[in-house]
């Protein structure tokens, strides 16, 4: 084997390259087993970002069912999710271009059961019968907030219009059907709360005609978060809600809630979409979850008082979907990019269905996650996972420190998790090291931990993100004069406070980050139209925090590099706000660079933008720390240097 060569940080040969995120790379989600067929989602770069429904039959044949240019995405909340339901072979889907939603018969074209014009619908359940459909109805005829309900759908209709069951929340979400049909279970929420927030959980028995009678709250409130209420095969209503601090698992049962066994782990997850999912039922009617401790997620089985832990070959699993005795799994290991398995839990025997990438990476380039617990503001902790560089044909020149990525997630409620991805691996086998910041407002970590971030965000996490690479470089893992913080939309409002206010880091890349507060409170969507209430204050009262907390406000503090990337597309966050910042610190003489895309909304779908931003953004780190990439990477218009 080659030694190791005494070659600077920055400047390794690696063979994961930017094209690499994208040949052959495809998004899996929205699992749906029906019989003994399983279905999902593709997002495929190479198609310009298109989503494509496919099957695996009961033989095991996988097949494309939607030809192009059908794209099954929904915009309903702007996030959308849930774009797809299926049940004894017949398929709803909502299609990206007109937003209406269609029936798909094996054998047919796509068919339009809803009307033309301003409607968005997801979260489709069908009934037990597969003769009508239930979703959620967004509504965007009339000035003003769009108008959010519950609706029934025609399934033999031809561009009919759908018939409201429930109406008068501002959100509805996951309407679910129980086995027998007689019964149907949601959740719905009001401004100003997010669905991490409070959310109701009813169920509503379902008349000959159709309508909802009954309706009942049966868990949930304004300040208790619900998520995914699920029938089990029995009929027993299951859910999970975090009334004691902890996302935990609940079943309804003869009138009363009932808890599974209860413990300070986060069986979970934020619903920033529709469909998200973290338990489901075994044939056999046993209950399998993913379960959140420490940041660190793991498939088990829950018994009235028991998580007895299934040994996958998963460290971070999503999505289980019951087929058989086995179960669906998109899942990661800390060495592996994620895959689409159906596992067996009893014998551990996996099958692969789908590979997010089919490139396979040598061990001796793969750095694997470290999950770090460091000091904090206020004498609080925060967590993160580390990477540091790794590459088996090169070492660091002698006394050389790495630089450093920070990593800040979106959300800003989300959370980073310890699974294999390219995008990290691109930099460490360059020489970088990363950490993925959780920080304080992240989830996974308990109601407490998510809260931290109220009325102080653009302070707790830039604090977080600013400790962590300290903590770093302060133990000789990070060299403390080439930190970088880097994040996208909510991330990138956090990498650009921690520029303005901070002065800890040398660079800082914003892909479609928030720069301005108000902007975003004025221009976005209306899912996302009250969230700042909490986590800055109401308006109007608290107009002056969004603006001392808003970077485009302190372009005064800003004192190095930076690379915007934007979609020129992107409804959440604007391009002006990117615009108008890289103006700005032009004029004031700072090195700025700025990648505005065609056809990109909030987030990157397309191959080519994906290649040309991450080889942007490294060529930019190049010239701003004075070394040239191993790579050949077009040159990126830097004004000011």
């Amino acid at each position: 084997m080659t030694p190791p060569a005494n070659v600077p940080f920055g400047t390794w040969k690696s063979p994961i390259t930017a094209r690499m995120m994208t040949e052959g790379a495809v998004g899996i989600g929205g699992l749906k087993a029906d019989g003994e067929c399983l279905y999902w989602l593709e997002s495929r770069p190479s198609e310009a970002g298109r989503t494509v429904l496919v099957r695996r039959s009961a033989s095991g044949a996988v097949a494309d069912l939607t030809p192009a240019p059908f794209n099954v995405r929904t915009r309903a909340h702007e996030y959308g999710g849930g774009a797809l339901g299926v049940r004894k072979g017949v398929v709803v889907f909502a299609n990206f271009a007109d937003q209406r939603a269609y029936r798909l018969d094996e054998g047919a074209d796509p068919c339009p059961i809803t009307p033309e014009g301003p409607l968005r619908y997801a979260d489709f359940d069908l009934d037990p019968s597969a003769g009508g459909a239930v979703c959620v109805r967004e509504d965007h005829r009339n000035d003003g907030e769009p108008v959010n309900a519950l609706v029934v759908l025609d399934l033999q209709g031809n561009g009919d219009e759908a018939h409201v069951v429930a109406s008068g929340a501002d959100f509805y979400a996951a309407p679910r059907f129980s086995p027998d049909g007689r019964q149907l279970a949601w959740l719905s929420w009001d401004h100003p709360n997010m669905p991490w927030d409070g959310t109701f959980l009813w169920v509503a028995d379902i008349a000959a005609d159709g309508a909802l009678t009954n309706a009942r709250q049966v868990a949930g409130g304004a300040d208790i978060s619900v998520f995914q209420p699920e029938w089990s095969p029995d009929g027993t209503l299951h859910f999970v809600d975090d009334s004691t601090g902890w996302w935990n698992l609940y079943r309804w049962r003869n009138g009363a809630r009932e808890p599974l066994c209860p413990r300070q782990a986060e069986f979970g997850l934020p619903l920033w979409q529709f469909g998200m999912r973290s338990f489901g039922f075994l044939a056999d009617g046993r209950l399998v979850c993913r379960v959140i401790e420490g940041g660190v997620g793991r498939l088990a089985v829950v018994t009235e008082t028991r998580l007895e832990t299934l040994p996958t070959p998963f460290s971070h699993p999503g999505l289980p979907q019951s087929l058989g005795g086995r179960l669906a799994v998109i899942g990661s290991s800390r060495s592996e990019p994620s895959r689409l398995s159906l596992w067996d839990p009893d014998t551990g025997a996996e099958e692969v269905l789908k590979r997010a990438t089919e490139t396979t990476v040598d061990p001796g380039y793969v750095s694997e996650a470290e999950a770090i617990e460091f000091p904090t503001a206020e004498g609080l902790s925060a967590h993160a996972f580390y990477y540091p560089p790794r590459n088996q044909h090169h070492a660091a020149a002698a006394g050389e420190l790495p630089p450093l990525i920070v990593r800040s997630h979106g959300g800003p409620t989300g959370a980073t998790n310890d699974s294999f991805t390219l995008a990290i691996q691109y930099w460490t086998s360059r020489g970088f090291a990363v950490v993925d910041v959780n920080y304080g407002g992240s989830t996974g970590f308990g109601r407490a931990y998510r809260e931290r971030l109220y009325g102080r965000w653009g302070i707790v996490d830039v604090d977080d993100c600013v400790n962590a690479a300290r903590f770093l470089a302060d133990s000789g893992r990070a060299d403390p004069n080439r930190l970088i913080i880097r994040g996208g939309s909510a991330g990138g409002y956090t990498t650009l406070a921690a520029l303005a206010f901070r002065d800890t880091f040398r660079a800082g890349a914003s892909l479609y980050g928030i720069g301005d507060l108000m902007a975003l409170a004025r221009d976005t969507h209306k899912f996302e139209s009250r969230y700042l209430d909490r986590l800055i204050g109401p308006l109007p009262a608290s107009e002056p925090v969004y603006r001392e907390r808003s970077p485009v406000h302190h372009l005064d503090e800003f004192d190095c590099p930076i690379i915007f990337f934007q979609g020129l597309d992107d409804k959440v966050v604007p391009p002006n706000q990117a615009e108008a910042m890289v103006d700005a610190l032009d004029a004031k003489g700072l090195p700025v660079a700025y990648l505005p895309f065609e056809g990109e909304g909030h987030g990157f779908r397309q191959a080519e933008t994906i290649v040309r931003a991450l080889e942007a953004e490294l060529c930019f780190y190049g010239r701003v720390f004075g070394f040239t990439p191993a790579d050949d990477i077009e040159p990126v218009p830097i004004r000011n240097l």
